[in-house]
């Protein structure tokens, strides 16, 4: 009995993963089946509305979300330590490299912070600096989100009623504050006892040492606390991040105007960031099926008819979902074709006229001419003086390559 629970337990390991992937896949096809097959076919018997569509805003609406990505990388430059810091141009291909990955594996958040982690300590960045810089980003950018949905939600009950979304949205915002507010207390003001019970979970970890880990929990903790107690970055942080969240926003109602239907602005954040919460729970590469099917049945419900409010989102979908891959993808391509960081290229210098190519030559030590003494005092074979220039040299000729 106990060999087979012996062997049970050897074997469970292996079961698992493909269980967990199964699981994933099955979901993935539920929500295909049921959420994203029904908007597809109700907007192909609505095709004729492509000849109509107004090419403007469906230009307006591809600058705004590319304009939004740009504000996400400023987020980032904003929350890196004063000091040396990459370009914004290579801290916007890292932005576009890591939402690359979010887009095409489910739970993208883990893979997605390890490609980025990487990258940007391939800049110089500081491990210490990288982690706090991402954690920050991702979590002030997540409370901003939940911040204007309810400022949109409460409007949008005046405006428009209530409806019975808005307390399952308000519940799910609730816990995610509370929760980012006690990860913040505990980082701020508990590190001491986090850094010892992670040094001791530490220590029984193989190849991880426990010391290693308490040092990093308390210089992160140290360096959270400075940024959270400077102003300037905590105001240009929520400045950045609402921008990103908004352009975002103004981009899905370009699509939806594209179509012929101008949505309150207020009401279209409501089904935006609804959509956009359900859409961060870890089943899909980025909500994809989640955020195509619940922000049109959302729009729908504030007066948007069923085909333009489906043509809109999908419209919107392919420059907010879609365009980003192949895009990350060749910004990954352009940070790895590079010289080295910190080794700038300098241009050879031009030859000299009428001078052939000469291969360089190593560093020697300065030898006696022909004509010097000679340790014993003797002098040289030829029978020169010492203080005589050797007649082998002349004087214009050159010598080397001339600086």
């Amino acid at each position: 009995m106990r060999y087979r629970l012996r062997r049970g337990k050897l074997w469970l390991p292996f079961l698992v993963k493909p269980a967990r992937r199964t699981a994933l896949v099955l979901v993935l096809l539920l929500i295909v089946e049921y959420l994203v097959v029904p908007e597809l076919v109700g907007a192909s018997k609505n095709l004729y509305l492509l000849g109509r569509v107004n090419a403007g805003w469906l230009v307006a609406g591809l600058i705004l979300e590319g304009v939004s990505l740009f504000c996400y990388a400023v987020l980032t430059k904003v929350l890196l330590p004063p000091g040396r810091k990459p370009s914004l141009s290579r801290l916007f291909r890292i932005d576009l490299s890591a939402a690359a990955v979010a887009h095409v594996i489910p739970a993208g958040t883990l893979g997605t912070a390890a490609l980025g982690f990487r990258l940007f300590t391939n800049e110089g960045i500081s491990a210490n600096d990288a982690g706090v810089m991402m954690a920050a980003k991702g979590l002030g950018s997540t409370v901003v989100l939940n911040v204007l949905l309810w400022l949109s939600l409460v409007i949008s009950i005046f405006l428009a009623g209530f409806k019975p979304i808005y307390g399952t949205v308000a519940i799910i915002g609730t816990i995610v504050l509370l929760g980012v507010a006690a990860l913040v207390i505990g980082i701020t003001r508990g590190a001491g006892l986090a850094s010892r019970v992670l040094r001791a979970a530490g220590n029984k970890i193989p190849g991880l040492s426990g010391e290693t880990v308490e040092h990093a929990i308390l210089e992160a903790s140290r360096t959270f606390s400075m940024m959270a107690r400077d102003k300037r970055v905590l105001t240009l942080s929520l400045l950045w991040a609402s921008l990103n969240w908004l352009l975002d926003a103004a981009s899905l109602w370009c699509f939806v105007a594209a179509f012929g239907h101008t949505v309150n602005p207020v009401e279209l954040f409501a089904a935006y960031g609804i959509a956009n919460v359900a859409g961060a729970l870890p089943v899909t590469p980025g909500g994809l099926g989640v955020v195509d099917s619940i922000a049109p049945l959302l729009l729908v419900g504030f007066g948007v008819t069923r085909s333009v409010a489906t043509l809109g989102v999908i419209g919107w979908r392919l420059v907010n979902f879609w365009l980003p891959i192949p895009i990350g993808a060749a910004a990954y391509v352009s940070l790895r074709v590079r010289p080295a960081a910190g080794r700038p290229t300098q241009p050879d210098q031009p030859d000299q006229p009428g001078q052939p190519d000469q291969p360089d030559q190593p560093d020697q030590e300065p030898q006696a001419d022909d004509g010097s003494q000679a340790d014993d005092g003797s002098q040289a074979d030829d029978g020169s003086q010492g203080d005589e220039p050797d007649p082998r040299i002349m004087p214009n000729a050159p010598l080397g390559r001339q600086e």
